[in-house]
């Protein structure tokens, strides 16, 4: 039945299912010869190029250098983009003032501005910083925007019917009332920063994922980019079961995890 809940144990059989279908075509592709092992090697040629990457070629640092430039870029989209999509959704006049510009920005791609980046910022962290906030904070702003609205107009009504000012009607209603969708808007567009960073680290960068996924493609090493895309997948699965586990915190009478 549509939206009828399974058990957990269901649910988790079914995750499961996935990934073992999709490593059972990978094997039946790679060991059956029907792909050259340049453009797919087989799994345990990844579980090799693994080993020999953080043992020997420092994917720790790699990981963890890009682990901060995403973070940074998304807490600064973040603090700026929440309360400014907050203040969108609420006021129609910012709304009028600050959509249309948006919108028109939001569809310019991040790698057109990257020499504009390099030539006000230089090449260092800044720049890398600039191009995952650039690539999120516009959908985010608008996202946000987009939860505060649909926020019930009969709950501001009977707020001020209740003597509430209008300072505590954002404080009290409507700040609590969009608050779960805010959080589920974080998720997705953490996942999203993620996307920017082979693009930001592509120039002038010495660490990171992204960086050694394009050194692999260079030399031909199409073992060491999976990894790369795995590590990054598995870093993205972590990041959204924490923000199911925040979302369950915060608002356990909703239920587990978010509206993905």
């Amino acid at each position: 039945m549509p939206k009828e809940a399974i058990p957990a144990h269901v649910y988790a059989l079914c995750s499961v299912l996935s990934f073992a279908l999709l490593l059972l075509g990978w094997s039946a592709l790679t060991y059956g010869k029907y792909v050259p092992p340049l453009f797919l090697p087989a799994p345990d040629e990844i579980v090799r190029s693994a080993v020999t990457l953080f043992a020997e070629f420092g994917l720790v640092t790699d990981i963890i250098d890009s682990v901060l430039r995403v973070t940074a870029g998304f807490l600064l989209a973040a603090a700026i983009g929440v309360p400014l999509g907050v203040l969108m959704g609420s006021l129609k006049v910012c709304e009028a003032f600050f959509e249309p510009f948006l919108g028109f920005i939001r569809y310019m791609p991040a790698s057109a501005f990257i020499p504009l980046f390099i030539l006000w910022l230089g090449i260092g962290e800044s720049e890398k910083v600039a191009v995952i906030f650039f690539g999120t904070f516009f959908q985010l702003t608008l996202m946000v925007m987009d939860v505060t609205k649909n926020v019930s107009m009969d709950l501001i009504n009977t707020a001020y019917t209740l003597g509430v000012s209008q300072r505590g009607v954002f404080r009290r209603v409507i700040l609590p009332a969009s608050m779960p969708g805010i959080v589920d808007t974080l998720r997705i567009t953490f996942g999203w920063a993620w996307t920017y960073l082979v693009v930001a680290e592509i120039v002038a960068a010495s660490s990171g994922l992204g960086y050694m996924i394009m050194q692999s493609q260079r030399f031909l090493k199409t073992a060491h980019i999976i990894v790369g895309i795995i590590v990054i997948g598995l870093i993205g699965i972590a990041i959204d079961v924490f923000f199911k586990w925040l979302y369950g915190r915060l608002f356990p009478w909703l239920g587990k995890g978010g509206t993905a």
